[in-house]
């Protein structure tokens, strides 16, 4: 029973991590991770300068 309930808790998790990406995406924010995703320069460019190469 323990087995069952901690599997629909991390199914519920990956759901909800899921949706989340899927929402973000809808909105045209590339770079889900970085704090300055939606408002960034480059976002038109495909990328995300704070994910720049230094």
């Amino acid at each position: 029973m323990t087995d069952i309930i901690l599997g629909l808790i991390v199914l519920i998790i990956i759901g909800a991590a899921l949706l989340y990406i899927r929402k973000e995406k809808k909105r045209g924010v590339v770079c889900i991770g970085c704090p300055q995703a939606g408002m960034c320069a480059k976002k038109r460019e495909g990328g995300c300068s704070c994910h720049a190469d230094e």
